[in-house]
């Protein structure tokens, strides 16, 4: 009797199961387990698998940024209010600095200041990539000498260097050349006479900005991974080329940026000279205005030429680093002119397509 209720229910179960997965219900949403559509322990398939959730009618809502909009609005607020001051302030005297902004001894000042800037620069780093190699020798000598140049010229002010370099005649009347320790003598002139004006502002900036370049420079060659030089070694590539070839090369990409504000700030730096009496940019400025009383205009004067100077380094700065970036980058970025010329075709195109019949 047991056995025949049985065999009676397990139809009626079957027939119940099958009406289940026949009718309508809302598909799940959830995903598949990773065993889904494989037979289970008892040898049962499982259900199918429905079909993914589409999301393409769903809104976008962008991310709201309220202080962002608020730092962004004070900003430009102080901007316009910086903006109006310059223009609408008298004694600014625009007239009178644009008088002075292109005379000639205004420009004779610039050109000196570029050329204190180009020699000491040039010189600067020469002697600071030597006593670079010198920091990096295995020679103790070598070593404590270019250790020792570093931290003096580092540590006092460029303003005593030039004071000292221009009383040299002081202790030492005359600078001769010939062999030590002898009277023979080759070459003899007064230490007044050799060391001008324009002497000790070169030998101060240069000897300042050598202690500076030289830590820049070694700094990056340290930066080069040693197992570079190990594998370039083991390959049997010559010293000289390992160093030009694969260490300077990967070297420059970090010399660079900090190079570059070495010389930004010597463009600035020569502006001391002025206690020499040397007829620079701002040794002019300030003769004109002690002559016409007219102090900040040329000191505006002096200011937007400084600006225009480290605008143009910035701008070799920028190509000369995008340069040397070619190993590091799969693809190097756009330059503004670039920039420029990608957005006037793109938004040029456009007008033209939404004109065109279908």
């Amino acid at each position: 009797m047991s056995s025949a209720a049985t065999d009676v229910a397990q139809p009626a179960e079957s027939a119940q199961s099958a009406k289940a997965q026949q009718a309508p219900g809302p598909r799940s949403t959830k995903p598949a387990s990773a065993g889904a559509g494989a037979p289970g322990p008892s040898g049962t398939n499982p259900a199918p698998r429905g079909p993914a959730t589409d999301y393409s009618a769903f809104p976008l809502v962008a991310a709201k940024h309220p202080w962002r909009w608020v730092g962004t609005a004070a900003v430009a607020l102080g901007v316009v209010a910086i903006a109006w001051s310059l223009a609408t302030n008298p004694r600014w005297e625009w007239g009178v600095v644009a008088q002075w902004f292109t005379a000639q001894s205004v420009v004779n000042g610039l050109l000196e200041t570029l050329k204190l800037t180009a020699i000491s620069g040039l010189l600067g780093f020469v002697l600071g990539f030597i006593l670079a190699l010198m920091r990096l020798s295995a020679s103790p000598l070598l070593l404590s000498v270019s250790w020792t140049f570093s931290w003096i010229f580092r540590s006092t002010p460029l303003l005593v260097q030039m004071l000292l370099w221009y009383n040299l005649g002081y202790l030492y009347e005359k600078i001769s050349l010939g062999i030590p320790f002898t009277d023979v003598r080759f070459f003899e002139v007064q230490t007044t006479t050799l060391i001008s004006q324009f002497a000790a502002a070169v030998l101060g900036l240069t000897l300042n900005q050598a202690a500076y370049s030289a830590e820049i420079i070694r700094g990056g060659i340290l930066s080069v991974d040693q197992g570079q030089l190990e594998a370039a070694a083991a390959l049997g590539i010559p010293a000289w080329r390992r160093s030009t070839r694969i260490v300077l090369p990967q070297a420059m990409r970090a010399i660079l940026p900090t190079a570059f504000n070495e010389i930004i700030g010597l463009v600035k730096g020569t502006s001391i000279v002025y206690v020499l009496a040397y007829s620079e940019l701002f040794y002019t400025v300030q003769v004109i205005y002690n002559r016409t009383q007219q102090v900040l205009p040329l000191l505006l004067v002096a200011t937007l030429w400084y600006v225009v100077i480290t605008s143009v380094l910035s701008v070799f700065q920028y190509y000369i680093e995008r340069h040397y970036s070619k190993g590091a980058v799969r693809t190097l970025p756009l330059t503004p002119l670039q920039k420029a010329r990608k957005f006037f075709a793109t938004h040029a195109v456009a007008p033209n397509r939404a004109r065109s019949p279908r």
